[in-house]
């Protein structure tokens, strides 16, 4: 049994998980779902998954708090998790993990099964770290950031900020201390750097070469070196773009209103409900009809004229059919961007997403934008330079015709079934 553990707080990691559980299932292998709750959890019923929710359960509440609280948002002192909380949830799912005979664990930014796979012992993959991993730090490929949450490391020039921001992941144990704590307790192994937070026993890296800039050897033959500053045995495999194909229909009334191709679809989430509202006011004011996909919040103000709002969107149907889309920058709306063949203003919200929005800024189908300036001006005039400039949009189709037959899904199925393969050779052999 191979187990997935999506964090249902979030809508990308959730459709990763839906995907990868068919992908899974297609390949004949035996695969359950556990979660700790959240909004999306609807879709797992949906994709007629096999699912249960184990620990505290996390409402829509505690979920928002959780998105607060992350890297390059929330505090670098602080865990997302409390002390009770990481230990209960560890807990609960390496007993979930025993009771069901999982093999292999999979995990969707649920990040105490950093702890819990240890106490079960079994191996942990994840591709929730997308394309921020230790290659990309070792290349210097991470830009400065966009966005400063420190106003001292602002002031820094731009190539000092791009060195120490390549540099931090793997020297910094921001975001750590709470998981070390709890790893103490319980006896296992802990999280010894911010890089290795984000990081398995099996990293599937959600990309291609010719987008990230790694070869394919360079990156699969990476290996945790002398320092401590990873988990011993922390691989990374290359398996494509891993991102939304939500099983919804195009509604009705919203057919209608992109009939004629000439709407901007704004879909940002992780974000707050403030943010979504200048964006669509900055979109408007370039002249563009605009469709939002609303997710959790409650944008129903917004609705009327040259807006029109729906809270859940099949965004790999809709976002062809765009003049540009608007994203905030995490991997899979970057990539649903790409497959799509359209230009982008991208929002960086954190450093990892300042790396997905400058690897389509390196292609020539993207503007980057920090969440300040996407609040006024400047995403105006970003949305009219990539409307009035034929090269982006030439450039977009260049860059779905790379990745737009890829099936990242199938490809991870197959990754993780050959690393469970390999382990449980060992193990005999070892036997």
């Amino acid at each position: 049994m191979i187990g997935l553990f999506p964090h249902c707080g979030f809508l990308s990691e959730t459709s990763r998980m839906v995907a990868l559980h068919g992908a899974l299932r297609a390949l004949g292998e035996p695969v359950c779902i556990g979660t700790h709750g959240g909004p999306w959890e609807s879709l797992l019923e949906r994709g007629g998954a096999d699912w249960t929710q184990i620990g505290p359960r996390m409402d829509g509440a505690r979920c928002a708090r959780f998105i607060r609280s992350l890297p390059g948002i929330g505090r670098p002192d602080q865990s997302m998790y409390s002390h009770d909380e990481m230990l209960a949830y560890a807990r609960a799912e390496a007993e979930f993990m025993r009771r069901r005979g999982i093999r292999l664990a999979v995990t969707g930014f649920t990040l105490t099964t950093l702890l819990s796979t240890r106490l079960a012992g079994i191996p942990l993959a994840a591709s929730h770290a997308g394309s921020f991993v230790p290659p990309v730090f070792e290349a210097g490929l991470v830009p400065a950031p966009s966005h400063n949450p420190q106003p001292l490391f602002g002031l820094l020039p731009r190539g000092l900020r791009r060195r120490l921001v390549n540099a931090l992941p793997s020297r910094s144990s921001m975001y750590c201390a709470g998981f070390n704590r709890a790893a103490a307790e319980l006896g296992v192994e802990g999280v010894p750097s911010f890089a290795a937070l984000l990081l398995a026993d099996l990293t599937l890296v959600t990309d291609v070469p010719e987008i990230l800039g790694i070869e394919r050897a360079t990156l699969e033959s990476w290996a945790p070196g002398p320092g401590g500053r990873y988990r011993p045995g922390t691989s990374l495999r290359y398996t494509g773009p891993l991102f939304a194909r939500l099983d919804l229909p195009v509604p009705d009334r919203v057919e209608r209103f992109i009939a004629d191709g000439t709407f901007a679809y704004v879909a940002l989430t992780s974000t707050p409900p403030s943010m979504v509202r200048d964006v669509v006011a900055a979109v408007k004011a370039a002249g563009c009809r605009v469709l939002v996909a609303g997710t959790v919040h409650d944008l129903a103000d917004l609705e009327g004229g040259t807006v029109m709002v729906e809270p859940l969107l099949p965004s790999h149907l809709v976002m062809p059919r765009a003049a540009l889309a608007v994203v905030t920058g995490g991997q899979g709306s970057v990539q649903t961007v790409m497959a799509s063949g359209v230009p982008m203003a991208g929002i960086a919200l954190q450093p990892e997403q300042d790396l997905n929005v400058h690897c389509a800024e390196r292609q020539g189908m993207a503007l980057r934008l920090s969440p300040s300036a996407a609040r006024g001006a400047a995403l105006t005039h970003a949305v009219r330079t990539l409307l009035e400039h034929v090269r982006y949009r030439e450039q977009a189709q260049r860059v779905r015709a790379l990745v737009a037959a890829i099936d990242g899904a199938a490809n991870a199925a197959a990754t993780i079934r050959g690393y469970l393969g390999q382990a449980n050779a060992a193990a005999r052999a070892a036997a």
